[in-house]
């Protein structure tokens, strides 16, 4: 049975990096010892030259060296073999040279630390020699130059082994009378050369052994930061990164330690609508709106909060990166905004379905009021009191139908009518009203609309039906709310109004602000809401104090695509049209309480 043996799992990238750093500094300490070493050698055989130089021209000058060889001045015919015919045998005045010049050539010579100074004739024989039985022989080497008249220094195997010597002639007047020849041998360049590798080659072992060490403790830190991943899985762990941020619909965001972006998908780019340079920006810089900026500032974790940029609704969740110290922030983005809507749309259902129920008990009431006038036998009264309802009724539809003719619209007037009415408020269509079906844009959406205008009615009937709304002011005959809703060709306008107490000067502003609302925690999102869905449409929206004395909110969004609505407050003056249209009732958002 053959047993597969698992293959067996490649180096981190720590490691191999840690191996080829050792051997990276190991070649360069090894280069750079053999470089040292011969630079040492090639500076050790320049200096023994010099010494050299420096003792043979110091002996050819001396005047003892002079007179000395001027007294041995004897005919070619004089010298010869000795008795005993031994070879190197010199004759008398060649021993008293020898007598004269030995003693000071080797006082030289150790003074000055060359291991030979020899003075020989110009025909080479010695006068003086470190070993005294080398005297009378013939010098090993070249003289030719020096005959010449030129000091020239050479490396040349003599008596002594091979040495760097130099040769120099000594001068009497204008006549060469000798020669002088003094060297250093190799044997003891090469000891002085050795002990200086020693000293090479343990400076050169603790630098690598110090590389070494450097080497791991930063290979050690990296292996920490890389988990001991090999470079095949970091790069397969990037290109899976980079595949899911690519993937990912919600937004990811990545702030460092800095508080700057360091990572951004599409997904985020799309939601904040931020451009390709937004890495390594901070979030107070890219014109987020502050709530968004706080929460991705912030140092501890959100979960799940809603906020509003210019055209959408975000739930944003931020997880700080702990690991010692503070490495950055996470922030996860998703797209609120389709079920805001459908949040609002069915906030709106369930509203209907309630005044429906109300409506309904309310007919059964009616209509066992009509059954008992009957069987009172007073029928007049009975179908007085009957088509008087239906009466009121009918005539709300077809003020309604006939003044707005969008649909969507009119259902919604419709709607917030019964609504309003239920909560005891009374609202009025204005006779100016007008929406022709068919005059809105494609890009003008109705779910748009719907949040405009019903969060705007939610608001003034909330507002309206507060207790104490119109304290300072004197009361109209009930609580009301005033729509107008007009379309002239080249604007839709849409302006509520209310008989409630109405918005301070000072939060005019701060109304439309997330989570402002004078109706407590966990409101202020209607207000918001409408000023996103009046960015979408390229509209502006403006606050003034209705003829009831509340809040009086108008709504202008352009009907042509290359006419931008007018600044807000350009016509904020202009009448909020006439009040003593058809009554109306219900709302559909939160009121001016946000």
């Amino acid at each position: 049975m053959h047993i597969r043996r698992p293959r067996p799992r490649p180096r981190s990238l720590a490691g191999q990096l840690f191996a080829m750093q050792v051997v990276l500094v190991a070649a360069v300490v090894a280069g750079c010892a053999v470089f040292a070493y011969l630079t040492d050698r090639d500076q050790a055989e320049e200096t023994a030259r010099r010494q050299t130089v420096a003792t043979a021209t110091a002996v050819a000058d001396s005047p003892s060296v002079i007179v000395a060889a001027r007294t041995d001045r004897a005919e070619p015919g004089i010298r010869g073999r000795a008795a005993d015919g031994a070879p190197g045998a010199v004759f008398s005045e060649v021993a008293r040279t020898s007598a004269v010049l030995q003693p000071y050539a080797e006082r030289v010579r150790e003074d000055s630390g060359v291991d030979f100074v020899v003075i020989m004739a110009p025909d080479g024989t010695r006068w003086t020699h470190p070993e005294p039985e080398q005297i009378g022989r013939t010098y090993i080497g070249h003289t030719a130059e020096a005959l010449q008249g030129r000091t020239f220094s050479e490396t040349h195997k003599g008596v002594l082994g091979l040495s760097v010597r130099t040769i120099t002639p000594v001068r009497d007047g204008g006549r060469i009378v000798a020669l002088v020849s003094a060297g250093i041998t190799i044997d003891r360049i090469s000891a002085q050369v050795s002990q200086q590798l020693t000293a090479l080659l343990g400076t050169a072992g603790a630098a690598l052994a110090l590389g070494g060490a450097g080497t791991y403790v930063i290979n050690a830190r990296l292996r920490r930061h890389t988990h001991g991943m090999n470079a095949a899985e970091l790069s397969r762990m990037h290109d899976y990164h980079e595949a899911t941020l690519h993937a990912l619909r919600e937004g990811l965001l990545m702030l460092d330690g800095q508080r700057r972006i360091a990572l951004i998908n599409d997904g985020a780019r799309e939601l904040l609508g931020l451009g390709p340079d937004s890495v390594g920006r901070g979030p107070a810089e890219l014109g987020l709106p502050p709530g968004l900026t706080g929460a991705l500032l912030a140092s501890e974790p959100r979960v799940d909060e809603l906020h509003l940029t210019s055209d959408r609704v975000l739930v944003v969740s931020t997880q700080p990166v702990v690991g010692g110290e503070r490495r950055g922030t996470v922030v996860t983005l998703r797209d609120h905004t389709e079920l805001q809507s459908l949040t609002g749309e069915l906030d709106s259902e369930r509203g209907f379905s309630q005044v429906l129920r109300a409506q309904a008990h309310e007919a059964a009431n009616r209509l066992h009021t009509v059954v008992s006038l009957i069987e009172l036998g007073r029928t007049d009264e009975a179908v007085r009191f009957a088509t008087a309802e239906l009466e009121l009724a009918q005539a709300l539809t077809d003020r309604v139908v006939s003044a707005v003719g969008e649909p969507v619209l009119a259902a919604l007037l419709l709607g917030k009518a019964a609504q309003a009415n239920e909560s005891g408020v009374e609202l009025v269509l204005s006779d100016d009203s007008r929406i022709d079906d068919g005059v809105l844009p494609p890009w003008l959406s109705t779910r748009d609309l719907v949040t405009i205008l019903g969060n705007l009615i939610d608001n003034a009937v909330e507002a309206a039906s507060a207790p104490g709304a119109r304290a300072g002011a004197p009361p109209p005959a009930r609580s009301r709310v005033t729509v107008s809703a007009r379309a002239d060709g080249r604007e839709l306008v849409l302006r509520v109004g209310d008989s409630g107490s109405g918005v301070g000067s000072g939060d005019r502003d701060a109304v439309f602000e997330r989570g402002w609302s004078t109706r407590g925690p966990g409101r202020g999102l209607g207000l918001a809401l409408v000023r996103q869905a009046v960015h979408r449409g390229r509209g502006t929206v403006e606050i003034a104090q209705a003829p009831d004395g509340g809040a009086q909110f108008t709504v202008r969004l352009p009907l042509r695509a290359e006419e931008p609505a007018e600044e807000p407050g350009a016509r904020a003056g202009e009448p909020g049209g006439d009040e003593a249209g058809a009554r109306m009732g219900e709302p559909a958002g939160e009121g001016v309480s946000g």
